[in-house]
């Protein structure tokens, strides 16, 4: 059992106590609505101060007129002053210090488009959208961090304990602090006192009316990887600057901007753990000791506990982490680790928001922002059923744990003798080894909750009926329908196989292979280029072929950088806008790829794997014959419709809620 003492060691910033030295970083909710709170949104602070943070920052709020978004929350009037109450006693009554973000994306922009009422420093392109901001003048400048300070003033006075002021990122203050971004020949742009202008002067005007009791905290570029822009020395720079005067309280790193690092920001399962832990320990001499918060795929306690342990750094940051397990904190300290949802560092959550305009979500949790989300375990129904569930992948895992935790009487079927389904073979693959953990604890939580399993079995008809269940529940998967270009006859024998049986197999017995391996991609996720990792190490040549006009089309931008970087580097040919073309040269190690504009052909030799990864076709054998006898059958995961790993826990989830 492990207490991780120094991770529970109690500290102070600003004359406030934090209970210890774990904080929620600032993770966009997308709850609020019409520039105030929701039920939900203050129950999602909530649950992560219950669940045992000593601090929590704030998704960036409204501070000035010209941020209003309807789903921030508004603190530049008067007009929402009860919601702040409401958000910081909700928070601040855990014994958690609540921080509101000051930032501003300025000519940032996630969506696809260009901004046009964008604000910046210079008349210069965002460098992924192309959007050109109009220019701040210094009289707006000055407004606007007179807004920022008054705006912190009225969080005091509702019960925040102070603010952290988002500098990264490739955000408008970033902006201002690169030379990259900011050609000014005024006051605030040139030199580096003068690009460092804005946020001293907003410090200063944050301190002089909310006073020394009040928490401010900054966030810089630590290494925004855009050539000209700030890396590690430029940032010691900056950092040695602001914090001369000690008039912070902490201080933290963010990494990549508005550019092609944008991944950076947010390092996925292909990065190691605390992946910028080398550049805190060059920047940490430069910051004039003041509280230093490490940041960057921290999900491990005993990891976190050894960063403050060994001064690496005083507080850690947690964002993803805490979206997954709001009660990581509690757990940990109650040496539970081992119950811990552990976060797999896919970014569906950053995705959900930045894409889609939707609530933050979670791959492997699927209760976020509920009443009941801290340390979920489902009350026990009065109606007690036995209920069958043919699949042991995640989405037959959670209803299988959600259900028998209710006091059902829960019998799983599944054909492989390993649980996780197709998640197990991604876990195997390049950055997906922490997917596991889904599955892990679900297997586990399964086990505990008195889950019967039958692993290693196909079922049929008479296996279940002979059980005579009140529930069946078919979470049978989907495959992989093989592409129209394959003549009827090769489909039908399976000569040309789907890319999740070649890797299943390939990772249970891989060798070199001589020649040439080519995926053809209609499937656009991430698993399909893991693949393609994998088997560059075993080819002396990997070809994609896809009749889009990209590739990653599936996943989230900052997913889709890691994928493009990483092929392109380990020297993987990529074809779009082609079709492969069937003919009996391809078992001479010959393929023809043709264009789908133009119908030029373009010869490939050495040919030694062709294979497919293309949309999944629902495997619903079972489900006709099942209704025919009466059974109550619901489908789940890609059973009902293929989908991804977030639809899968949410609905095993759901029926398990719903029986």
């Amino acid at each position: 059992m492990h207490n991780y003492h120094a991770l529970f060691s109690s500290t102070k910033l600003a004359n406030k106590t934090l209970k210890n030295r774990i904080v929620h970083a600032s993770m966009t909710t997308r709850m609020g609505v019409n520039g105030g709170t929701t039920e939900q949104h203050l129950q999602y602070y909530k649950n992560r101060a219950i669940g045992g943070a000593g601090m929590i920052v704030t998704e960036p709020l409204s501070m000035a007129p010209h941020q209003h978004i309807p789903y921030k929350i508004v603190a530049y009037d008067n007009s929402h002053l009860s919601d702040l109450e409401k958000w910081a006693e909700s928070v601040e009554s855990e014994d958690c210090r609540l921080l509101g973000q000051i930032q501003d994306p300025g000519r940032g922009r996630h969506q696809h488009g260009r901004a046009f009422n964008a604000v910046g420093a210079s008349a210069l392109p965002d460098d992924l959208s192309g959007t050109i901001p109009r220019v701040l003048t210094t009289v707006e400048i000055r407004q606007m961090n007179t807004q920022f300070a008054n705006s912190s003033l009225r969080l005091k006075r509702c019960g925040f304990s102070g603010v952290e002021i988002s500098a990264g990122h490739g955000h408008l203050f970033h902006q201002f602090l690169s030379p990259w971004s900011n050609i000014r020949h005024d006051q605030y742009g040139g030199d580096l006192v003068n690009r460092c202008r804005i946020l001293h002067e907003m410090i200063d005007e944050i301190r002089q009316v909310c006073g020394y009791d009040f928490i401010i905290g900054l966030k810089l570029p630590g290494d925004d990887g855009v050539i000209g822009g700030i890396n590690c020395s430029a940032a010691a720079e900056i950092a040695n600057h602001l914090t001369i005067n000690k008039d912070i309280d902490y201080i933290t790193f963010a990494q990549g901007s508005h550019a092609r690092s944008l991944e950076m920001h947010v390092p996925d399962d292909h990065e190691p753990r605390f992946t910028y832990r080398d550049l805190f320990a060059q920047l940490k001499p430069f910051i004039n000791n003041i509280t230093l918060m490490a940041l960057g795929r921290i999900t491990d306690p005993a990891e976190a506990d050894a960063i403050i342990q060994s001064g690496q750094a005083d507080l850690v940051a947690l964002g993803r982490s805490l979206v997954a397990d709001p009660a990581w904190p509690l757990k940990s300290k109650q040496g539970r680790s081992a119950e811990i949802r552990y976060c797999v560092s896919c970014n569906n959550c950053w995705y959900m928001g930045a894409a889609y305009q939707q609530k933050i979500s979670c791959d492997n949790n699927p209760t976020v922002g509920k009443y009941n989300e801290v340390d979920y375990w489902p009350p026990i129904t009065p109606l007690r059923k036995k209920v069958v569930i043919v699949g042991s992948g995640i989405a037959a895992l959670e209803a299988a744990w959600v259900a028998a935790a209710k006091g059902h009487s829960v019998h799983v079927f599944g054909s492989s003798p390993v649980v996780g389904g197709k998640l197990a073979i991604r876990s195997q693959l390049p950055g997906g080894e922490s997917m596991s953990s889904i599955y892990d604890y679900q297997y586990a939580t399964a086990m505990r909750a008195g889950v019967h399993f039958k692993l290693g079995y196909s079922a049929e008809l008479i296996d279940i009926t002979a059980l005579n269940p009140q529930v069946v529940i078919l979470a049978c998967g989907a495959t992989m329908a093989p592409p129209r270009w394959i003549p009827d006859d090769i489909r039908q024998g399976g000569l040309v196989p789907d890319l999740r049986s070649v890797m299943d197999e390939f990772i249970k017995k891989p060798k070199k292979q001589v020649g040439c391996a080519m995926i053809y991609d209609l499937d656009q996720t991430e698993g399909t280029y893991a693949s393609l990792e994998y088997l560059k190490n075993y080819f002396d040549e990997v070809h994609l072929i896809t009749p889009y006009d990209c590739i990653g089309s599936e996943t989230s931008l900052v997913t889709r950088q890691g994928i493009q970087r990483r092929l392109s580097t380990r020297g993987i040919t990529i074809t779009t806008l082609t079709e492969p073309v069937w003919s009996d040269d391809i078992g001479e190690g010959y393929i023809d790829l043709k264009h789908v504009y133009t119908n030029q052909i373009t010869r490939v030799k050495n040919l030694s794997l062709l294979t497919y990864s293309t949309p999944r076709v629902p495997n619903q054998t079972l489900l006709n014959p099942l209704l025919a006898l009466g059974f109550e059958v619901h489908l789940i995961g890609d059973c009902l419709t293929p989908r991804n790993v977030m639809a899968a826990t949410q609905e095993g989830y759901e029926i398990a809620n719903t029986i």
